[in-house]
Formats: C-alpha cells, structure tokens, sequence
C-alpha cells in the first residue's frame, strides 16, 4: 500500500470528485447523497459553501500523490462530525481509515460524531476501528435509495492513537 495523505481540495481537484460523487454504486451505497449527483451546478455550489464556510475542514485524500476521495469535518447542531467519500476502484485498501487517522489527528474536537447506512458494514467497519462506537440509529429520507433507511449515530470520546 502507498502513501496515504491529506491536503486542502484545490479547484483542480472538483472535476475528479464530482465524477467520483456520481458513480452509481458509489452513491447506493453512501445513501444520504445529494439529490441528484449528475447536477454539477449543484455540486459546484456546495462545494463552493463548504470550501468557504468557518469550522470545515474538508481535504483532499491522496494516494501516492494521487487525488482518491475527499474527507472533512464540520458542525451540525452543534456537533462535529465526520464524513468521507473514496473512489470505488480504491475501496477495500484501508484508505479510509489512514485518512480518517489523520483528519481526527488535525481536528481534536472531542466528542466527534459520524453517521453511516447501517446496511453499509464496510463504512461502519472503518468508523469502529478508528474508535467510534454506535450510540443510536436514526432513519432518514436517503435521495440514492428514494426511501426513508436507517442510518447509524457513531460517536467518538478519545483522542486518535
């Protein structure tokens, strides 16, 4: 396995995340996407808000240099949480977990909050071995699946190791 490494997204970076945000399997599994991943003028648009707004801290995640996915941080309710999207053809290769080592090293907010489908095992696989743990379910409307599906509250206290 290569470097795993985080920098801030750059404009060149929005076509690759867009494409990667918009395929298929991808958004099935991720479930709470955007309404329509193929509207790319709302895409950019919230791209634009989150690249700008206080208290994100949304990067780039690189393998080996190369752009793979993208992961961030941010408040909601009063809660900081976690969320990250890695392109398929590098799913299963423990990225996501190097990467979110690394954004929890860069923001030490405690506790810190991350929800995921519950049918999505490997997404919640990554979430516990980074040490967060269930607190609870919720279920929302999920625009990839058009229904109403359960999605796990995941919560983490400590500090990364």
């Amino acid at each position: 396995m290569g470097e795993v490494a985080l920098r801030p997204v750059d404009d060149s970076d929005l076509d690759a995340l867009f494409e990667q945000m918009r395929d298929p399997e991808s958004v099935t599994m991720a479930a709470f996407t955007a309404a329509d991943p193929d509207d790319r003028a709302a895409f950019d648009a919230h791209m634009a808000k989150i690249r700008s707004t206080p208290g994100v801290h949304l990067r780039a995640i690189t393998l080996d240099g190369r752009l793979v996915g993208s992961i961030s941080s941010f408040v909601m309710d009063g809660d900081t949480e976690v969320t990250y999207w890695i392109e398929r053809s590098s799913w299963g290769r423990g990225i996501a977990g190097r990467a979110l080592t690394l954004l929890l090293a860069a923001v030490p907010v405690r506790p810190i909050f991350a929800r995921a489908a519950s049918d999505n095992a490997a997404s919640l696989r990554v979430l516990r071995r980074a040490g967060f743990t269930p607190i609870g379910t919720d279920v929302g409307f999920a625009n990839a699946r058009g229904a109403e599906i359960e999605e796990t509250i995941l919560r983490l206290d400590e500090p990364a190791p």
